[in-house]
């Protein structure tokens, strides 16, 4: 019961300070004139988005972070080098994000930093997780508790950790071009991997980092009420690229890689559509897909941006429920 009521509150917390924050932060975004700019290759309908403010991920991000900082002081969750490990995951691929959307905003188009920028920025907050993750006695394992497998990965899991950080991150970056999708299927992720953490009862700091999933939950929902249809803000890469390596992260440090591969099955499957694409353009000069990402792709046939984004979030439930089953019951 105890679990139940740290949940609901931490939820409520971030929710509140969430929607608080973002009330004044959306009005500062105006007034400083950080606004968004669409790409020349979207639909006609996607640009009367254009200057509408961007950078809204700081909606969700300051006040979990500023929760988080305020709840260790207070003593009412522990400090771990787990839980430092996706508090580093979380700020600083925010701050990677957001030198991309800085950029993107001063050279007003969509360049902000090169492919090589980004997965060096990557690779450094990546070598930097290991460090810590293996100076804090965990070890490079990759287990599926279901099936009774456990592989000694040794130096190549820091090659793992990069590219699950890296697929993870890019894969919610994918998703983010409807009002309210990656934030709602983000949302749903972690409320999944938050009943995870509280499972996994072995691991150092997984109650904590739990309540920090369930400030995040609340706080995207804070962030939700500006950013479904019609958006009034968008949350940009410094909160796509981040929510996406935090959700890695957490599955990493609870040793639910497989089961977190369900849990990221929409955003996977809007990779796919997109690498495919890409392929099928650059090989056989044809397109396999109207247009990439997927829910582009239903954009093209006629479906309104909020019968997508509602399909998209109902597949992300029903998947992160199933992936409760199979990493905490079956």
């Amino acid at each position: 019961m105890l679990i139940l009521a740290k949940s609901a509150l931490a939820l409520l917390i971030g929710f509140i300070t969430s929607v608080t924050f973002g009330y004044f932060f959306i009005k500062f975004l105006k007034r400083v004139n950080i606004r968004q700019t669409v790409s020349v290759f979207l639909e006609e309908r996607h640009k009367k988005k254009e200057g509408i403010p961007t950078m809204g991920g700081f909606i969700f991000i300051i006040p979990t972070i500023v929760t988080a900082i305020i709840l260790l002081f207070m003593n009412k969750i522990e400090f771990s080098n787990n839980l430092l490990i996706v508090l580093f995951v979380f700020v600083f691929y925010a701050l990677l994000g957001f030198i991309d959307d800085y950029l993107i905003i001063k050279r007003h188009d969509n360049e902000g930093l090169t492919e090589i920028q980004k997965l060096f920025g990557q690779l450094l907050i990546a070598l930097v997780f290991f460090y810590i993750y293996i100076k804090s006695g965990n070890d490079p394992h990759l287990t599926i508790y279901t099936l009774g497998i456990n592989i000694d990965m040794g130096w190549f899991y820091g090659v793992f950790l990069l590219f699950v950080l890296v697929a993870s991150s890019n894969a919610v970056n994918l998703t983010d071009g409807l009002d309210g999708l990656a934030g709602g299927l983000s949302a749903i992720a972690f409320l999944a991997l938050g009943i995870i953490s509280w499972g996994s009862t072995g691991i150092q700091g997984s109650g904590d980092i739990a309540v920090f999933c369930f400030i995040l939950v609340g706080a995207l929902i804070g962030f939700l009420m500006f950013n479904t249809y019609p958006a009034k803000v968008f949350m940009g890469d410094v909160g796509s690229l981040s929510l996406g390596a935090t959700l890695a992260s957490v599955a990493i440090i609870t040793s639910h890689e497989i089961t977190f591969i369900v849990i990221m099955g929409v955003f996977i499957v809007e990779t796919l559509v997109a690498i495919i694409q890409q392929i099928s353009i650059i090989y056989f000069h044809k397109k396999v897909f109207l247009m990439a990402p997927l829910h582009h792709h239903f954009e093209k046939l006629g479906w309104h941006e909020t019968d997508i984004v509602k399909l998209f979030w109902t597949c992300g439930l029903i998947l992160s429920m199933a992936a409760i089953s199979f990493g905490v019951w079956i």
